[in-house]
This record gives structure tokens, C-alpha cells and sequence, in this order.
């Protein structure tokens, strides 16, 4: 088999974890709390196989799992590939079948095998473990053993596409997906869901965008349904023609459809903005002011999409150091005469994967966190720093993981159910690139800068992957 090429996006802590392995007792250092008690869930791209050409994009690795489970001080790890139709396919085959750069054709053997690589995030809801991307049907697990359960159909009522990103409200437990391209390959066609937290579907529905983007994320509030679209554009046109799947087009506008959750889609409001992107939201909310009502929403916005080219065919930025989010605020008066909204900066400290304690979701919050990076120039660059702002006073808490270090997204963890917003863990996995080993770590989410109150010492690397979440013991 030949090797993985020595690109960017697999090298260091990009480079895939070839074995699957359990650690039923780790060592730990510092004080692990009592009090914390579940399993982180991480998911990301973990390529099985070396690229079949020379094209590969971070995105299409297939997806590992992995579990840090914590109880009674005590810490353990468990990680699995999720074993999708792909994955099956090719673990049989002994070969890569599915190619890793987007638009690349398959493998003889592998011409009719449907994408799924389950790789950029874990959600528990409705008695379900689920591994998402956002161009396939959720893949159920086995909460503790991460053995692959199979593709979830929602009991057969809804056999689409899931975003990696859907919504669970605190409230009501409900959980809320959309899915892009819902009629086809370069259709404008959303898929709108909403899942009871029984786990059963109780709204189904599509509308028509006002053009075809890769959607990666949407957000929600107690009382609308927020869909964004972004000019990094799927133009069937483009992609007959030789030109990029996914590409930037600064000519398309930003366009925000705005829906009351108890509305119709035909009802949708859109409002148009600047050229930009937004991978991930932090949060939004809906108020009232002035006799108007405003959804506040606030995002990580980009000048431009990372990691992929111009529709000119211009080849984009190599990696993700070439430029971090800003945390804006967007405002939208649903009740204006404008299909305008305002923008403020609410952070001048870039970065990405913005988080917060998700008891507040889709409510008026005050504690935010999110990851940041301080080395760009380092070679394979990361987020190296863990970042906490009070949106209500300004103030930012920041920890600098060191050189030769990175951080993975920070997860918050509540103290205690009923504990007050921001009173509690959050919790991330440190790379050491000295020992080429992770650690699983725990801080105190109202004195971040104190850096971790313990760290669980993982026997293996947890790549730079995407997304995860923690599930109550």
C-alpha cells in the first residue's frame, strides 16, 4: 500500500489514528471533580486508507469516534471507527474505494457505494448516539462500547440527508435538522426536520433557497428557525465545465432566511448581507424591543470560505491559518422595512468553535467559549488556546496551551442540573507534539486562564477532528 502524502491536512495531529484500542484505567493528574460525571464523545476524519490520487481534503476523511468516559475521579477511553456502508466496503476490499478529494471518481468497486463517512460530530438525543456528517443519514452507536448500530431512519420517517449540526431546545427536548441539496446533488431544495425527545418526527418539510451552498450550520431560538446561506456556492454549471464541487463566489450575497418555528416555510423572511461565511454559530435569540421583534444571532464570521478554492479554479489557502473567525453579532428587525441587518464585533481575539453552556441555547445567554490560535506560523497549525468572553461585560479569560500544543473544541459542562449559567467544567483534549500523545482535560470554566484542574492521559493522539459533546453519566 503506498503512504500517506505529506500534506498539510496529514500531518502531526492531522494524521489519522490507524488502531482501534480501550484504556479501562487511565492515569490521572490534578484533582479530577466528583462532580463530573458522563463521557466526552469526539468525532472527526480519520482516513482508513492513504488518498487515491493526489487530491485529498480534510473533510472526507472517514469518521473515528472517540470516548472519554469519567466517573467517580476515575477516567477512561475507548475509540472506533464508525462503521459505515464506505467503511465496511473498504475494510473488506483491503483498499480505498472512495476518494478523499471532493468531485474525485471512485475506485474500481466502489462506483456504487453511497457516501457516508459519519465524521464531524456525536449527539446523543432521543436514547440515540448519533454519528453525523452532513450529506448522509445519521449512524446510531453503542453509547458504551461505540460499536456501529447502523444508519438511522428515524423509524423510517425521514430517510434524507442530516446536518452535523442539528439543535436540541432546552426546554422542550425537541431536536431540529435541516439538510442542503434535500432533491439532489445542486438542488436548491432544505429539508426542514423536527424531532420530538421521544426521538420521533413530528414536522417534515422542504422550501427552496435562493441558490445551492455548502450549509453547514444554522441556528435556532426559542421561537424561529434561522437558515444561512453563504457564497461558497455548488453550481452544477461550474462543476460540468472541470470547475471546483465547492467554491468561493464573492459575486453571490449572504442571504438569511428567518422563520417562526410555529410558521411556515412560506412565511420565511430573507435578509441579504455582505460576501462571507460562517461555519459555526455560538448561539442566538429572539427579543423585543421597541414594539419590534429581533433575532440576535451571534457567529464566527470569515472573509471568505476556508480551505476551499475561488469559482475561478484559484487554488484557496492551504490551511486553517491563513485567517480565524470574528465573533460578530448580527441583528435582524423582523418587524423593519429593511432586508438589511447590522453587524457588531463582540471580540477582537479570533478563532473558531464557539460553544456554550447548552442549557442556554437558543436563549439570551451571557458566557461564551471558544478556541483560538496563536502560533499560525507553526508548522500543521492549530487552535493552541482556550478562549471564555462574559458577552455581558466584555471581559476575555484566555489559556495558552504552549507551544508545541493544541486544543480541541471545548465542551461545557454544567456543575450540577440546576447549576447557574457558566457554573461548571468545560472540558477539550491538549495534543503534546513532544509525546505525540493527548490528554483529556478539565478546567473550571469561570477561571479558564487558571489552566486545567485535571488531566486524564490518554495512551494515543486524539486528532484535530471537528465536533463533540458530553452525555450525563
Amino acid at each position: 500500500m503506498k503512504p500517506f502524502p505529506e500534506i498539510g491536512v496529514l500531518k502531526g495531529n492531522y494524521a489519522p489514528v490507524l488502531a482501534e484500542m480501550d484504556a479501562p484505567d487511565l492515569v490521572v493528574t490534578g484533582d479530577m471533580p466528583e462532580a463530573l460525571s458522563g463521557t466526552l464523545y469526539r468525532n472527526g476524519p480519520n482516513p482508513m486508507f492513504p488518498p487515491l490520487g493526489e487530491k485529498h481534503h480534510w473533510f472526507l476523511g472517514e469518521g473515528m469516534v472517540h470516548g472519554i468516559h469519567v466517573e467517580g475521579g476515575r477516567a477512561s477511553y475507548r475509540n472506533r471507527w464508525v462503521h459505515t456502508e464506505q467503511y465496511e466496503a473498504q475494510r473488506k476490499a483491503g483498499r480505498r474505494l472512495v476518494g478523499t478529494g471532493f468531485g474525485e471518481p471512485r475506485a474500481p468497486g466502489g462506483e456504487e457505494l453511497r457516501n457516508n463517512v459519519a465524521n464531524t460530530n456525536i449527539v446523543w438525543h432521543g436514547g440515540k448516539l448519533l454519528a453525523l456528517d452532513e450529506g448522509s443519514s445519521p449512524v446510531a452507536m453503542d453509547p458504551v462500547t461505540l460499536e456501529t448500530a447502523g444508519s438511522w431512519t428515524f423509524e423510517g420517517k425521514y430517510k434524507g440527508a442530516m446536518t452535523a449540526h442539528p439543535k436540541i431546545d432546552p426546554e422542550t427536548g425537541e431536536m431540529l435538522f435541516f439538510a442542503y441539496m434535500a432533491d439532489g446533488p445542486g438542488s436548491k431544495t432544505i429539508a426542514y426536520n423536527v424531532v420530538g425527545a421521544d426521538g420521533r418526527v413530528t414536522r417534515s418539510e422542504k422550501f427552496e433557497a435562493p441558490y445551492c451552498t455548502m450549509m453547514h450550520d444554522f441556528i435556532t431560538t426559542d421561537e424561529h428557525v434561522i437558515f444561512p446561506l453563504f457564497p461558497a456556492t455548488i453550481d452544477v454549471d461550474r462543476i460540468m465545465q472541470g470547475g471546483p464541487v465547492i467554491a468561493w463566489d464573492p459575486d453571490t450575497p449572504s442571504m438569511i432566511g428567518i422563520m417562526r418555528r410555529d410558521g411556515a416555510v412560506e412565511d420565511m423572511r430573507w435578509f441579504e448581507g455582505d460576501p462571507c461565511y460562517v461555519y459555526h454559530p455560538m448561539n442566538a435569540y429572539t427579543v423585543r424591543e421597541g414594539g419590534h421583534t429581533k433575532v440576535i444571532a451571534d457567529v464566527m464570521k470569515y472573509s471568505r470560505v476556508p480551505l476551499f478554492p475561488d469559482a475561478n479554479g484559484a487554488r484557496p489557502p492551504s490551511d486553517l491559518s491563513s485567517e480565524q473567525g470574528l465573533l460578530v453579532r448580527w441583528t435582524f428587525d423582523l418587524d423593519g422595512n429593511t432586508n438589511s441587518y447590522s453587524e457588531e464585533v463582540l471580540s477582537d481575539l479570533r478563532g473558531e468553535f464557539p460553544r456554550l453552556d447548552e442549557r442556554f441555547a437558543g436563549l439570551g445567554y451571557r458566557h461564551g467559549y471558544y478556541a483560538s490560535m496563536a502560533r499560525p506560523e507553526a508548522e500543521a497549525a492549530s487552535y493552541d488556546v482556550l478562549v471564555h468572553i462574559d458577552l455581558e461585560t466584555g471581559k476575555k479569560t484566555e489559556w495558552d496551551a504552549g507551544a508545541g500544543n493544541t486544543v480541541l473544541e471545548p465542551v461545557f459542562v454544567p456543575r450540577a442540573p440546576g447549576s447557574a449559567e457558566g457554573d461548571g467544567y468545560l472540558v477539550t483534549a491538549i495534543y503534546r507534539r513532544e509525546t505525540n500523545l493527548s490528554d483529556f482535560a478539565v478546567f473550571d470554566a469561570s477561571d479558564v486562564g487558571a489552566g486545567p484542574l485535571a488531566l486524564a492521559h490518554l495512551p494515543v493522539r486524539i486528532p484535530h477532528g471537528f465536533h463533540g459533546n458530553w452525555r450525563p453519566a
